[in-house]
């Protein structure tokens, strides 16, 4: 990739090992509050990178929603927070057209999801209907009320936390939403050593208080640039298209289309990380798991998503 590459709008590309700097930058900053999740801080910066949106799944209290606020801090970006709930409506999550008594005409009210960094906190607490309204956003990056279409900031991510331990008083998140996920993620309890240095951080004011920002969202922007601009061979994508179709052949629902296009941009993302500005097929194992599982609905309750991308690792030959 050369310095000098630039998108339509004439943005220049960060050279790979400057973006991969950033990243490993602004992991730094996070960990200053996130004790012992060094995996998952890369698995949601891969994320960030690869145009995708992350959905973190486990159990109350374990840092889901503090690691969102921390790499929104890290960055120099506009974030918002959506606290969803069984009575919030969609208006609430994209905005409304409210009527001005002054100029007698109607005006747009922004939602919170006009920002870069969209922290959709216990996401399945709110019914479908709401949950819907970022279908849209996820997708197509705009948001479309009272009939008008409206672009979102760029770059936009969503993530979303999910509560798992209380199926009663939450809502199944429908499969259309859950596919818009470039990457599921669990975070898990710490265990004795990083529990205790976590103790110790938060015994006074909380780390994030005094977290400040390491990079611009125009760095961002640059890094997304030189992460579409890695190169994937035929013979990778060939990899990726194999390993869809065996989950297809092998699951009672297989992995989307879109599910191939999110394994593609979170291998070129770990290219980046790595500081390499082409896609080998280590980088396509290492993002399986946490794109392509949730995607997957098995044949029988015995196995899950995760058993059957192990198994198409296991199965699909790299040719």
């Amino acid at each position: 990739m050369s310095d000098v590459d630039a998108d339509l709008d004439g943005r220049t590309a960060l050279p790979v090992d400057e973006a991969a700097d950033l990243v490993s930058r602004v992991a730094d900053n996070v960990r200053r509050v996130i004790v012992g999740n060094d995996a998952a801080v890369e698995h949601i910066l891969v994320g960030v990178l690869a145009r995708g949106h992350v959905l973190l799944e486990d159990v109350p209290g374990v840092g889901k929603t503090m690691l969102a606020r921390s790499l929104a801090r890290s960055v120099d970006c506009e974030f918002r927070r959506v606290q969803f709930t069984p009575d919030l409506l969609p208006s609430d999550v994209t905005g409304v057209n409210v009527f001005n008594q002054k100029t007698g005409e109607f005006e747009f009210q922004p939602g919170p999801v006009f920002a870069n960094v969209v922290l959709g906190d216990e996401i399945n607490r709110a019914p479908p209907k709401t949950q819907s309204a970022l279908l849209e956003a996820m997708e197509e990056s705009q948001v479309t009320v009272d009939g008008v279409t409206r672009a979102l900031p760029e770059p936009f991510t969503v993530i979303a936390t999910q509560n798992d331990v209380e199926p009663g008083r939450t809502y199944e998140l429908p499969m259309a939403e859950i596919d818009r996920f470039a990457k599921k993620l669990r975070l898990g309890y710490p265990d004795e050593a990083d529990e205790t240095e976590m103790l110790g951080r938060t015994a006074g004011e909380h780390p994030i208080e005094s977290l400040d920002a390491v990079a611009t969202v125009e760095d961002l922007r640059r890094a997304r640039e030189a992460t579409g601009d890695v190169a994937v061979s035929e013979p990778v994508r060939e990899y990726v298209t194999r390993l869809a179709t065996y989950t297809r052949e092998n699951a009672r629902l297989g992995v989307s289309p879109r599910g191939s296009i999110a394994l593609v941009r979170t291998a070129q993302a770990r290219a980046v990380v790595d500081g390499r500005d082409y896609v080998v097929p280590d980088d396509v194992q290492t993002e399986a798991p946490s794109v392509l599982a949730h995607r997957i609905r098995p044949r029988t309750g015995s196995e899950t998503g995760a058993d059957v991308v192990t198994d198409a690792l296991d199965a699909v030959p790299v040719e």
